[in-house]
């Protein structure tokens, strides 16, 4: 995977933060010709990522970066935070789980509007999800 555009990295840590983030993430899939469908599909990807972090982390970071991979044109998008970490993964994965009373369709949700989804996380460290999706 080869970088096509220079990285842009945002600080979050309240909704308007979140808004720069939206508008950012939806500029940069536009330049790229993305779909106007797609485009909503990685700007509602990143709105649940940032959301968590905001709530779980009390915020972090984005980075986005227009890539290339052979032929295949895309977006990556690396959220990390310094929060408290996901002790189970696999539970936060599962449909329906929630650690504060949610519909816990965040994560599993977010990893099905994208086309490659990588979560890591350590407890007491934070958390770092990076999204992929290619045109």
């Amino acid at each position: 995977m080869v970088t096509v555009s220079r990285a842009t990295r945002l600080s979050i840590s309240n909704e308007v933060d979140l808004v720069r983030a939206r508008q950012e993430v939806r500029v940069q899939a536009q330049a790229l010709g993305f779909s106007l469908v797609d485009q909503t599909r990685i700007t509602t990807a990143v709105s649940e990522l940032i959301r968590n972090m905001m709530k779980y982390a009390g915020g972090g970071t984005m980075e986005i970066e227009g890539v290339r991979n052979g032929v295949r044109i895309g977006l990556r998008i690396i959220c990390h935070d310094k929060g408290p970490g996901i002790p189970d993964i696999g539970l936060a994965m599962k449909e329906g789980y929630s650690t504060s009373n949610g519909l816990g369709y965040g994560l599993p949700g977010t990893k099905r509007l994208v086309d490659e989804f990588d979560i890591w996380s350590e407890v007491g460290k934070g958390t770092r999800v990076t999204i992929s999706k290619w045109r």
